[in-house]
This record gives structure tokens, sequence and C-alpha cells, in this order.
């Protein structure tokens, strides 16, 4: 069976502190467009949200638009901009760079519980 979904029509909004969620249900996907304001910081705005020390998303990303700081809870570090295709496992704190939006389009499936209380 063949599914479509459009962007602009997304299943789900979830709103949190800088920035939101939107995400699409397709079988076998759980597809999500992120968008984070100048000053969004994963362990200020998430954090509260879902209780946990770090973000323990995995993420499968697609930069958009902006530029993003990924620290990993090691202490490594890399940054992610326009054009960048990435992988983020568990266990990390990100942070929008400079003045502009910071756009992602994440296909790890990881938006079915990004920025949900834990155990929800």
């Amino acid at each position: 069976m063949i599914e479509v979904k459009n962007v602009d029509k997304p299943d789900e909004r979830r709103d949190f502190p800088r920035g939101h969620l939107e995400v699409c249900n397709l079988s076998g996907l759980v597809f999500g467009v992120a968008t984070m304001e100048p000053g969004w910081r994963w362990s200020e705005s998430v954090r509260p949200i879902v209780g946990t020390e770090y973000c323990e998303v995995h993420h499968n990303g697609y930069v958009v638009q902006g530029r993003l700081r990924l620290r990993m809870r090691d202490g490594s570090e890399a940054e992610v901009g326009p054009g960048d295709v990435f992988v983020c496992p568990p266990g990390h704190d990100a942070w929008v760079l400079g003045d502009e939006q910071f756009i992602v389009y994440d296909f790890a499936g990881g938006a079915a519980e990004y920025a949900r209380p834990e155990g929800s």
C-alpha cells in the first residue's frame, strides 16, 4: 500500500519553549519536521518536559536551515548546518547557533517520542 502525507498537514504538532515539532505518521516511518528558534537549547526547552538528563532520542537528520551544535554525554561535539545529513545517537544536548531558525527533517522515527513526558 502506498502512503503519502504532506508536511504542510502534519498528524500532530508538539510545542515546547522556543520551538515545535510537526509529525507525520506513516507505516514504517515517523517523520518529523522540527523548528527551533534562536536561543533554543534542548536542556532548557525540552528536558523539563521529558525529565531525562540528556535527549534519549536517536536522530537521523537532514538540516534545511540554520546551525545546531550537538554535545554527547562523553563530551564529544559536532556542528550541523544546511545540507548536512547526520546521525546522532541518544545521550546528547543540542543548541541553536546564531540568530537564524534551525529546521531539520528527522527520519529516525524518534519523533514519535520526542518532547513527550517520560512514560507517556
